[in-house]
């Protein structure tokens, strides 16, 4: 089901590419800093400044790129020392996801894909983000405000860190979303009686605290 391999406040410092979504020669990118112990970041496309001092938890609007073969670089902010220098090839139209993950020992891109598309009337698309550094694997529940877990089936079941679900389709309304560790009903992240709006379109992402570990949190990346 998973497939392995964004506060919204930066700095665009140059847009790559040409503008408009009917562009089959365009491509869009997202960059969300999810490494809890990295300083804030700089990011380059083909050596060139698209987003300047990211803090950490923060992300990008899509940007316009011209799709294809394209190299992205991760900075620590003001300098020229590489934390992720990866290249990717990104497809005409299509909007994709790059999360910088991971403590920065071990940082490493997860890239996905996202579906923009509206979801049906009365209804948001959501999907969730494994990105806490510091937590194991866990399972997801999604439940009517105050309601318990015990007897319940997570719907998501011992979901490893970088990785990320396939969207769910739910109906529009407030929800208690609760991440215990994988098989047990051990609570590490619960936000209560969650919005879900109508025609919300997001990743749900899990995060470590500043500089890593707990308490962990879910921060909502609105996709629309």
């Amino acid at each position: 089901m998973f497939k392995k391999l964004t506060l919204l406040t930066l700095t665009v410092a140059a847009i790559v590419g040409c503008g408009g979504d009917d562009n089959n020669d365009e491509a869009r990118l997202r960059v969300f800093h999810a490494s809890p112990d990295a300083p804030n970041v700089d990011v380059l496309v083909d050596g060139g400044s698209v987003l300047e001092n990211v803090p950490y938890a923060a992300a990008s609007e899509f940007l316009p790129l011209t799709a294809g073969k394209r190299r992205i670089t991760v900075t620590a902010a003001g300098t020229n020392t590489a934390v992720i220098d990866a290249e990717l090839e990104l497809g005409h139209n299509s909007d994709n996801l790059v999360v910088a993950a991971g403590k920065v020992d071990e940082i490493a891109p997860i890239v996905t894909t996202a579906d923009r598309s509206a979801p049906p009337e009365g209804s948001a698309r959501v999907r969730v983000l494994h990105a806490a550094a510091s937590a194991p694997a866990v399972d997801v529940y999604v439940t009517a405000p105050g309601a318990e877990i015990g007897g319940v089936e997570p719907v998501l079941s011992n979901v490893p860190f970088r990785a990320i679900s396939d969207y769910l389709t739910v109906p529009a309304g407030s929800y208690d979303v609760t991440v215990t560790v994988a098989g047990t009903n051990n609570i590490a992240i619960q936000a209560l009686n969650l919005a879900i709006s109508d025609g919300l379109v997001a990743t749900v992402a899990a995060l470590d605290s500043t500089g890593g570990g707990a308490p962990f949190a879910l921060k909502v990346l609105d996709e629309r």
